[in-house]
């Protein structure tokens, strides 16, 4: 590809923005499920699943083609530990700043949907650190970071917003952890004790489990996919290979 990127600044705003909205489409969609479905929990993650899967395939189609649509570190990450392997991906500087970004707008989602909500922003206690629950990380990531680089490495790209969408709504339900899968949402998510929130001390383990997912899907994807180091700079949806000065 020859187009040009945006210039970092935009393509950090970019990263803010999309995952400002994820994590308040995900609180968000939370508290109106307990506040509608209040005894019947089967009911509430059905309402948050939902929403966060057309959520986020409308997300990625709204801001993939400015940033990338990462909306996650895990994903920043693989990104720049592929492109080291062909001069491809984000530059260090990139990376740090996407993660910054992504951090950021995760914790003002949460504050932007409990205001919505007349809730309060407060700091969760809901403890979520179990063995089965952190499993239950590791795999959702894995299986997370090995669909989006095996869509880039295959030119198949233009179809990130729906099958990534699809694959975090099946990941609420087939894993035990509902599939946070993504440390920047993961830490947004400490600001709402609500249906969404994680207890800050269940955070570090979390993170611990997200990122040893994002190396077994790595790891996957280079066995699957030995090609897909060239792909770095076609995720989430295809952009540019050239970089803009910022």
């Amino acid at each position: 590809m020859t187009s040009n990127q945006p210039p970092l600044w935009r393509r950090a705003l970019a990263e803010l923005l999309g995952t400002s909205l994820l994590v308040c489409i995900v609180v968000g969609s939370g508290i109106a499920a307990q506040q509608l479905s209040p005894n019947d929990v089967g009911l509430q993650l059905l309402q948050n699943s939902t929403a966060t899967v057309l959520g986020l395939a409308v997300l990625i189609l709204m801001l993939g083609p400015v940033s990338g649509a990462h909306f996650n570190p895990v994903v920043s990450l693989a990104d720049w530990i592929l492109g080291r392997r062909s001069g491809s991906g984000l530059t260090l500087t990139e990376l740090g700043t996407y993660v910054v970004a992504q951090t950021v707008g995760a914790v003002s989602g949460s504050v932007l949907a409990n205001a919505m909500f007349e809730v309060g922003t407060s700091i969760s206690v809901k403890e979520r650190a179990t063995t089965g629950h952190l499993l239950g990380e590791v795999v959702a990531t894995a299986g997370l970071v090995l669909l989006i680089f095996a869509l880039a490495a295959t030119s198949r790209g233009a179809l990130a917003a729906p099958a990534v969408g699809a694959y975090i709504g099946a990941a609420y339900w087939f894993t035990s952890s509902t599939s946070f899968a993504n440390p920047a949402v993961t830490v947004g998510r400490i600001f709402s004790d609500t249906f969404a929130g994680i207890a800050p001390s269940s955070v570090p383990a979390f993170v611990l489990a997200q990122l040893a997912g994002a190396a077994v899907g790595l790891g996957l994807l280079l066995l699957l996919f030995p090609s897909a180091p060239r792909s770095a700079d076609d995720v989430v949806l295809p952009h540019s290979s050239e970089k803009a000065s910022a």
